[in-house]
């Protein structure tokens, strides 16, 4: 059996994302706030860079020899075998427009795979946080996926319909699931935490979704790719409460 993951390393990713979303309130709706755009044309802000600054300060400090890779900066390569994967703001257009979802992703793994998962929402107060083989909590307390298993009133929930597949979207709007755009790491949260059935995201990142390979799992759901690949290199991404995982991938298969 795989061992359970290190109780410190999970307090320790959830005091280091719990500062960073402090830090990212400081900023939280400031107006003038300057907004650049990357190659990919992905928005980015002076919040977004010194929230990734800070998280990899903290890492590095505790943990010299590990390694991290981030949405901001260049991968550091450490030798201890474990890594660190960390997006600051997840949601930038979501923090930027003055909504309150967006998110501070924190992920780690060690030689036995996906060990710790950190989803906090510091704009509503809430955290989500997992480790191997030691369950999932909201907010310090367990949490777990929801029991329902028919398609009427299940929640579907995404970060936008911009990269869905037209006939993908039909085929959901037929099955009776309720539609919903509580996207971003938010919506990993809802699913953890039993308040939506699943989440699809059609294009992702790692960093995107790295913290739900342990959360979702641990909270009793699955997580694939579309094609069902556990894995993160994958370009799109389902999380559900397991129930209605084949049912959702079907759709988006078609």
């Amino acid at each position: 059996m795989t061992p359970p993951a290190d109780q410190f390393l999970v307090d320790f990713a959830t005091d280091i994302a719990l500062e960073a979303g402090r830090l990212t309130l400081e900023s939280f709706r400031d107006y003038e706030l300057d907004i650049e755009h990357k190659s990919d044309g992905s928005p980015v802000t002076a919040v977004d860079l010194a929230v990734e600054r800070l998280l990899r300060e903290r890492i590095l400090e505790a943990f010299p020899e590990d390694s991290v890779v981030g949405e901001e900066e260049e991968d550091h390569h450490g030798t201890s075998g474990r890594r660190w994967i960390i997006d600051p703001i997840d949601g930038t257009s979501t923090f930027t427009h003055g909504v309150a979802l967006y998110c501070n992703l924190i992920y780690v793994e060690d030689e036995h795979g996906p060990a710790v998962g950190v989803i906090n929402i510091p704009g509503i107060g809430e955290l989500v946080a997992a480790g191997r083989n030691l369950g999932a909590t909201l907010n310090g307390r367990s949490c777990h996926v929801s029991s329902h298993d028919d398609t009427p009133g299940a929640c579907v929930t995404t970060s936008g319909f911009g990269h869905w597949d037209r006939d993908a979207l039909l085929r959901l709007h037929a099955s009776g699931m309720m539609m919903r755009t509580w996207g971003d790491g938010y919506g990993y949260a809802l699913v953890a935490s039993g308040r939506a059935e699943a989440m699809v995201d059609p294009e992702i990142s790692v960093w995107d979704i790295a913290p739900c390979r342990v959360i979702i799992p641990e909270a009793g759901g699955r997580c694939t790719s579309f094609s069902g690949e556990d894995s993160l290199d994958v370009e799109d991404f389902v999380a559900s409460n397991g129930h209605l995982h084949d049912v959702v991938l079907e759709i988006m298969n078609g």
